[in-house]
């Protein structure tokens, strides 16, 4: 079985969000270039690189603390996007699609941890 990420529908997801992060924010004022922009940034690439650094581990215990950590960079993302929409950064139709994303990348990590947990007698 190969263990590259790259075959992962969750990773391939959460790299679609990276792209439609960084498009989007290219829209906030240049106020929060070293702000919230960058912020929104890190956690949506932290979400597809925890999945690729975890699937590459020996380990697949420590795969699920990868996803675990990929999991908290959804949380972040989705607060930081909220937030952004607060500010008036994001109109309610921009929210509503990114953090839609976010919630099937959560499912799809969910669906894995339970996959793996059950491998390991978890």
């Amino acid at each position: 079985m190969s263990r590259s990420y790259l075959n992962l529908t969750v990773w391939r997801k959460a790299m679609d969000l990276v792209v439609e992060c960084f498009q989007t924010t290219k829209r906030f004022p240049a106020k929060e270039v070293c702000g919230l922009t960058t912020q929104v940034q890190r956690a949506a690439v932290s979400i597809p690189t925890s999945i690729a650094a975890g699937r590459e581990q020996k380990y697949d215990k420590e795969f699920l603390r990868h996803l675990s950590l990929a999991h908290g960079s959804v949380a972040e993302l989705e607060n930081y996007l909220s937030t952004a929409q607060g500010l008036h950064y994001l109109n309610e139709h921009e929210t509503k699609r990114l953090l839609d994303q976010t919630a099937e990348i959560s499912y799809l990590l969910d669906g894995l941890q339970k996959s793996l947990g059950k491998t390991l007698g978890c």
